[in-house]
């Protein structure tokens, strides 16, 4: 991330405080209003632009969204208004805006994060769901018609809504890395992070809860925990944290002694 789009990021997240009360509607508004953006050359690019005034983008805004919600419709003009070090920078704040309007318009009895990995959990174990979601050949609208029929009896209104968006507007990643991003962004915003471990055999609520603290207070934070089970892994556990792996299975040790043997 360039430094121009972290300040810009920064001041993009800041303007969430003056939204007020955030709801779902508005969240999906700017959710769509990026695939708009992202729809058309033209307009990203007019919209990205370093060089023209951010009052002039700000009109465009007004004059494009003008059907969009006055609060929806302030943070993309807030948005747009920052500088970007690319296009593509521009897109994922909007997006990243989207999902903390979302998670905000949540509950506290709502775990979007926990329905965001479930949902993650069913499309990695089906490789025929996994190439509806994202198969480029499939419509946008196709898929995000799949994703409310299999979500909206099952989870909250706002991992429909992010679901959704991701499926219709992947830009290049994969449906895993999409939801990973997203409930990384979900739980930023309730001032967590989320550690993903993987273990051989099924771990109890006591040992997860030992592995947050310690990683927690290793990383100085609140961490919320999603457990994997995966056999192949032989014993010992995987550790995910954001981009960052910590690998301490037996079949990581094993692999690397057979390279060491080799070499």
């Amino acid at each position: 991330m360039g430094s121009a789009t972290r300040e810009a990021l920064g001041a993009s997240v800041a303007a969430l405080s003056t939204l007020g009360t955030a709801d779902v509607a508005t969240g999906e508004q700017l959710l769509a209003a990026g695939r708009v953006i992202g729809d058309s050359s033209h307009l990203l690019s007019a919209l990205a632009d370093p060089a023209a005034e951010a009052a002039d983008k700000g009109r465009v805004v007004e004059s494009v969204f003008s059907s969009v919600n006055p609060g929806a419709r302030s943070l993309l003009v807030s948005a747009v208004g920052n500088r970007w070090s690319s296009p593509e920078d521009l897109l994922a704040a909007i997006e990243e805006l989207g999902i903390r309007v979302l998670a905000r318009s949540a509950g506290t009895t709502t775990s979007i994060e926990s329905e965001l990995f479930a949902f993650g959990t069913v499309v990695g174990t089906d490789p025929e769901l996994e190439l509806a979601v994202s198969s480029k050949l499939g419509s946008a609208s196709a898929k995000a018609a799949l994703v409310t029929t299999l979500l909206s009896t099952k989870a909250s209104p706002q991992t429909v809504a992010i679901v959704s968006h991701l499926v219709q507007q992947p830009r290049g990643r994969r449906i895993a890395a999409l939801l990973r991003q997203a409930a990384g962004v979900v739980a930023d915003e309730a001032g967590l992070a989320i550690a993903t471990v993987t273990s051989a055999t099924p771990l109890d609520a006591k040992q997860l809860d030992r592995i947050a603290a310690a990683l927690g207070a290793a990383r100085g934070t609140k961490l919320r925990v999603n457990h994997v089970i995966d056999s192949s892994i032989v014993g010992g556990l995987r550790v995910q944290l954001g981009d960052e792996v910590i690998d301490g299975s037996v079949a990581t040790k094993l692999n690397d002694l057979r390279l060491q043997l080799a070499g």
